[in-house]
């Protein structure tokens, strides 16, 4: 009985360890970024389904848009800001995000690419962040610059907008 007691506290005593160093070791974002949440409202569960043929192409296509959550979900409209330098640090999200850059150029480094190999994104472009779990890190790597996007993101209700990480190890360190 005595040995199940020491068992069950040593494994206790890991789990503790584990999740302290993991939020100690999380890379948040600097002081040269900034997010600013411009709307949120909560939906009921969504099913929405759109196939439209794309007019004038040749061959004809088809356009497909679907969306369906079991429960509620949150929807955020925010506007985040770097600075020359600015770095949302390693970081995740409980859902997806639509991401146009507004100004400036942003970097995005995966979290699961072993060659870190950067993905640069200009005024006017766009790009999807999958989240649940996807980790990665965004950028301003202009000396005189900012940069700014307009993110739209669909979470699971009352879940974190945003999960810090600890870096994965797959950058140099100067990707921080």
């Amino acid at each position: 009985m005595q040995r199940r007691w020491i068992l069950l506290l040593s494994t206790a005593i890991v789990v503790a360890a584990l999740y302290y160093t993991g939020h100690v070791m999380a890379t948040p974002a600097n002081a040269g970024f900034i997010a600013t949440t411009l709307a949120k409202g909560t939906f009921g569960p969504i099913q929405t389904y759109n196939v439209a043929l794309q007019p004038g192409s040749e061959p004809k296509s088809i356009w497909w848009s679907f969306q369906q959550t079991a429960g509620n979900s949150d929807l955020y409209v925010q506007s985040n800001v770097w600075k020359p330098g600015g770095s949302t640090g390693w970081h995740t999200h409980p859902g997806h995000s639509l991401i146009t850059v507004t100004a400036g150029t942003v970097t995005a480094y995966e979290g699961n690419d072993p060659d870190c190999t950067p993905e640069v994104y200009t005024q006017g472009m766009t790009f999807v962040d999958p989240g649940f779990g996807h980790v990665h890190i965004l950028r301003n790597e202009s000396n005189t610059t900012d940069a700014q996007t307009i993110a739209v993101q669909i979470i699971p209700k009352d879940q974190p907008r945003r999960i810090d990480v600890p870096n994965p190890g797959n950058c140099p360190a100067s990707v921080q």
